[in-house]
């Protein structure tokens, strides 16, 4: 396969209220086939995804890879008393890099992959509608009830009941220096603790029929990926997330570790570079031509998910 590329320039993305987020673009060489928009988890840098972005320009896709307000690249000074919310994300941060994107395409579709809650964001957005096709990797919005029976306590504990205690005393959550992904404004960490079984009951009430009319309104194909050792994506998880964008054309694959020859994978896994050879190839099918590469005609059910 043609060696990644590294990225083309450092870019700035002007969001409403003056957030200006960090980020990168990477160019393919040839005509590109597409532009992509990688939408990272909570509490992961963009550069995460960096090694992936490479490989989708080396096959011809120019790239956005950012960071959300509160992360990395795009963090203020101070991040105690900032005010940056979950839904910011959504609304202002992915709406302002579809329409960078939009302006930047050179040839092709507007794709988004979407890890975690970057799968869910697009929904939110003002200007989803630019999008032509979606794929998603575990994307949820952390109801704890859905997270893998076996690890649901100890997640439970950790992200529902330490994290919020924690920001409550810092004034932001201090992931970084607990090993807990990056550090998070106190607005994402509290959304993120305290999601009810419908994301749009976490917004006044004269809102929530807009928030679930936004994702309604979300038209691109998306295919959703699971995988079965996630314990933080699982089927109910992506599912629950899934059935917001009623007006979409939505399809759903269960991964197990054993399909991409490996012991385990896990919620972060598959943007790693081990599967630079198996799981990214497989990804271009959905994004060039909207073919599912793990559909099987035969009707195989995959293997339970963990903790099932």
């Amino acid at each position: 396969m043609p060696a990644p590329l590294s990225p083309t320039e450092r870019i700035r993305i002007a969001c409403q209220g003056g957030v200006q987020l960090g980020g990168h673009l990477w160019r393919s060489d040839a005509t590109p086939r597409g532009f992509v928009v990688i939408n990272p988890a909570t509490g992961v840098l963009a550069r995460y995804y960096h090694f992936y972005a490479g490989f989708l320009a080396g096959h011809g896709y120019d790239v956005l890879t950012y960071d959300y307000r509160g992360i990395g690249q795009s963090r203020p000074q101070r991040l105690r008393g900032c005010g940056y919310r979950w839904r910011d994300w959504g609304q202002l941060d992915f709406d302002a890099a579809i329409r960078f994107a939009a302006e930047k395409r050179r040839a092709g579709s507007l794709l988004v992959v979407g890890h975690s809650v970057g799968g869910f964001l697009p929904g939110l957005a003002e200007h989803g509608s630019l999008v032509d096709r979606m794929l998603t990797v575990g994307a949820q919005y952390a109801y704890w009830p859905d997270y893998a029976p076996k690890q649901r306590l100890r997640l439970f504990l950790k992200w529902h009941l330490a994290m919020p205690i924690l920001t409550a005393l810092c004034g932001y959550f201090p992931g970084k220096r607990l090993g807990w992904l990056e550090d998070l404004p106190a607005g994402v960490a509290n959304e993120w603790s305290f999601k009810g079984r419908r994301t749009e009951a976490s917004y006044p009430a004269e809102t929530r029929a807009d928030v679930v009319a936004s994702f309604a309104a979300f038209r691109a194909p998306i295919l959703a990926v699971a995988v079965t050792d996630d314990e933080l994506g699982t089927l109910p998880a992506i599912r629950r997330t899934l059935a917001y964008y009623s007006g979409a054309e939505r399809q759903e694959v269960l991964l197990a570790p054993a399909d991409l020859n490996v012991e385990a994978i896990g919620h972060f896994g598959l943007f790693h570079a081990r599967f630079a050879d198996s799981f990214w190839p497989a990804t271009l099918s959905w994004l060039s031509e909207g073919i599912n590469p793990w559909a099987d005609p035969a009707g195989h059910q995959p293997a339970e998910p963990v903790g099932a």
